[in-house]
Order: structure tokens, then sequence, then C-alpha cells
């Protein structure tokens, strides 16, 4: 947006030279991104609240629960083989006392098909809530 107006004489008494000074404008631009990035922290703060103190433990994790079927129709809970027969009285004693009844089931991918849904069949009727079903990632080619 500069422009000269030329006379004869390039720097001489009746010449105007019309340029405008960006530096003061990059000043203060810099100067509101500073004065920005240090209070916009401070509005997402939320209500100041005075927690009571309590002895007790903190709420303890708890572990996932994983039900693998094998190619050979072996069924492991967390590592532990556990019968076909027995499976419905195994998860209903594992999910007793547990706040989350998410089941995650982790089956071979050279299983029957009717086998992995007659397990998730058992698995329904032993009382579990959420079943998500385990898969490995695609390679990308």
């Amino acid at each position: 947006m500069a422009f000269k107006i030329e006379t004869q004489d390039t720097r001489g008494v009746g010449a105007t030279l019309a340029e405008i000074n960006i530096v003061p404008l990059v000043d203060v631009v810099l100067v509101l991104l500073l004065i920005f990035m240090l209070t916009a922290p401070m509005m997402y703060r939320g209500i100041d609240v005075n927690l009571p103190k309590s002895a007790g433990k903190p709420t303890a994790v708890e572990e996932r629960m994983v039900l693998t079927v094998t190619k050979d129709r072996g069924l492991y809970l967390n590592e532990r083989p556990v019968a076909l027969g027995a499976l419905e009285g195994q998860l209903r004693e594992a999910f007793r006392n547990r706040s989350d009844k998410v089941l995650y089931l982790k089956a071979d991918a050279g299983i029957a098909y009717g086998v992995v849904i007659e397990t998730m069949d058992r698995v329904r009727r032993a009382g579990v809530e959420r079943l998500g079903m385990v898969t490995e990632p695609a390679r990308a080619r």
C-alpha cells in the first residue's frame, strides 16, 4: 500500500512520501496476544470449593474382565480356564460385587461364527450389561 509521488527532485522540499509504518501495529498485536495467552486459562477455572478431608482409602480401580475363546473352543476368563457349562455361574460370581458389568470378548479369527454367538448368548444370560469385542487393528498396505 505504499506509494510515492515523485517530483523532479526525489527527496526535495516539495516531495511527499506516504508509507505505512507497521512496527507499532505489530507491537500492539503481540502485546494483545500475550495478554490473551495469560488470561485464557484463568477463564476456565470453575467454582472454588473447600473439600473435606477423608481418612478412607481411594476407590480401587477394578480390573478388566476378559473372556477369551481359543481356536479349539477353550474358554478362559482372565487367563483362568473355564468349562463351557460353568461359564454362566463363573460370570455371575465374578460380576457379583462389581460396579461395572463390562466384559471384553476375545475370539480367535479362525473360530466359527456360531460358536462366538453362542458364547455371547451365555454371557448375556449371566447378567453382563455391556459386551465389548476385542479386535486387532488392520495393518496399512
